[in-house]
């Protein structure tokens, strides 16, 4: 039996996500009671911010909105790229966009793009490079795993991980190369961080969150299908290569500007899907937003975190969700040993 239904797992995460959004506020190295928050709302409403007012609205609320929207993203697609593979363990990365993305920041860095401040529609010249590198990357990844029989998911794994090898291979290149600034720059980058979070970046990030927001849900019936495979999806009435081809360019136009703009966040896109999964069932009809907002909620108390730790400095955010990820993960992997072992014993 199931510990909960779908309608009340989206009612808890509606509940939970504003009152993390409003701990997560007053939150940080100058922790903001709820009355000085009242306050310094009144003067930011009438135009006159102070100190408190500049630290609420300039620096936190867009790097939580960042945080939420982000979360989304990641969130999203991997509950799709799960129903995809038909593997709760799979991930956006399997496809090479955050292995892509690092490549191409890496490449824009050693190369002087990190000497610019804005490249491409205001985007610095990293982001831009993060995104193209993502794109690319996915592109070889699916053009691999295309033939005339369709596009194979086993041979689109294989080739994410050679992809995968192949990027990280330039980004050992690209550091060889690069003086020991330059190589702290992009190791910082790929560590993942929210931090000097502004309204531009929330918007491209937007766009992302609305993408997969208005898109993924449209999906929930043939990811379904998907599930009892490919040939049933088939029968059933699902165009499976038209599914296939729609999930990842969606994946790799989402999850690139969501790398491009805060770097490598890792593990978000396996952990939410899989927990919601755990909650309320593999039904996408209801795994997708529940996962959206489980997203979100994730993230932006991954980011807290990452801000209160270790006062008054700051974790990047991709170092608290990986350390809550690596032991999530080790544990999956347990849980299907020991199902597979119980499976075999008699």
């Amino acid at each position: 039996m199931r510990p909960l239904q779908p309608r009340q797992l989206l009612w808890l995460l509606l509940i939970l996500l504003p009152l993390a959004l409003v701990v997560s506020l007053l939150s940080g190295a100058v922790f903001i009671t709820p009355g000085v928050f009242f306050a310094t709302l009144g003067d930011w409403l009438s135009g006159e911010p102070g100190r408190e007012g500049l630290i609420l609205f300039s620096i936190r609320l867009p790097r939580l909105i960042l945080a939420a929207l982000l979360g989304v993203v990641l969130a999203g697609a991997g509950a799709a790229m799960q129903g995809l593979f038909r593997n709760p363990l799979a991930d956006p990365s399997l496809i090479g966009v955050a292995s892509g993305a690092s490549a191409g920041a890496g490449f824009v860095v050693v190369f002087g793009g990190a000497f610019f401040t804005t490249g491409w529609l205001g985007m610095s010249l990293v982001a831009v490079g993060a995104f193209a590198g993502g794109f690319i990357a996915v592109l070889l990844v699916y053009r691999l795993a295309t033939s005339s029989a369709g596009t194979s998911v086993s041979t689109m794994l294989l080739a994410g991980i050679a992809i995968t090898a192949l990027t990280g291979a330039l980004n050992s290149l690209f550091g060889f190369f690069t003086d020991n600034d330059t190589l702290r720059r992009i190791s910082l980058w790929q560590m993942g961080s929210l931090e000097g979070a502004g309204w531009q970046r929330v918007g491209f990030v937007a766009i992302a969150a609305a993408v997969t927001t208005a898109v993924l849900p449209r999906h929930s019936q043939a990811l379904n299908a998907l599930l009892l495979g490919e040939s049933e999806a088939r029968h059933l009435g699902v165009d499976v290569e038209a599914l296939k081809r729609r999930v990842i360019l969606l994946t790799a136009f989402v999850v690139g500007i969501g790398v491009a703009t805060a770097g490598i966040v890792a593990f978000v896109g396996l952990m939410v899907p899989h927990w919601v999964r755990l909650l309320i069932g593999p039904d996408h009809r209801h795994l997708i937003p529940c996962s959206l907002l489980m997203g979100a909620l994730f993230l932006v108390v991954a980011d807290t975190l990452a801000r209160v730790l270790i006062l008054p400095a700051e974790l990047p955010t991709g170092v608290i969700t990986a350390m809550i990820g690596a032991p999530f993960f080790v544990s999956l992997l347990i849980q299907q040993r020991r199902r597979h072992v119980g499976g075999v014993l008699p």
